[in-house]
């Protein structure tokens, strides 16, 4: 009999878990100024599995919050463009709540690097996470900015 450790499977709630840390660290980065690297490293060592009210919440996968951070920050240009094109004419992206940025960058990023995920589930992940921040309103408005984003980003 052997020994070995089988790997933790990555639930559903450690999924959304590194989700809404990847917003969280989104929007840490854009207050503070830090850098991605340093952000990641001070959500691995503290903050993953805590929610949006402080409350403990399931670990969050690190694998894909790493992926999704970076993610945001490999593709920035790209993902900002197309978040833009999809605003009011005469809007820009600074007059977004910085939660709002955050996470429809988050959603962005991951239309571009998890190309094996369907529309549908990130879109899910996403909305679900608008609503955890945000009124009625507002979640709509991301569910809206972000499909399309989402169509432009995978044409």
């Amino acid at each position: 009999m052997s020994d070995q450790k089988f790997p933790f499977e990555v639930t559903r709630a450690r999924r959304a878990g590194a989700r809404l840390a990847a917003v969280q660290a989104l929007y840490s980065m854009e207050q503070t100024g830090k850098s991605a690297r340093e952000t990641i490293r001070a959500f691995m060592e503290d903050k993953l599995g805590i929610g949006p009210n402080e409350e403990p919440v399931e670990e969050a996968d690190p694998d894909l919050f790493k992926a999704i951070v970076n993610g945001v920050v490999d593709n920035q240009a790209a993902i900002d463009k197309a978040i833009l094109k999809r605003l009011a004419s005469g809007w820009k992206l600074t007059r977004l709540d910085a939660t709002m940025r955050a996470l429809l960058r988050a959603g962005a990023a991951e239309f571009i690097v998890h190309q094996h995920l369907s529309h549908a589930v990130i879109m899910d992940e996403y909305v679900s996470l608008a609503h955890d921040f945000f009124e009625e309103s507002e979640a709509k408005f991301a569910n809206a900015v972000l499909d399309n984003v989402g169509n432009d980003l995978r044409a």
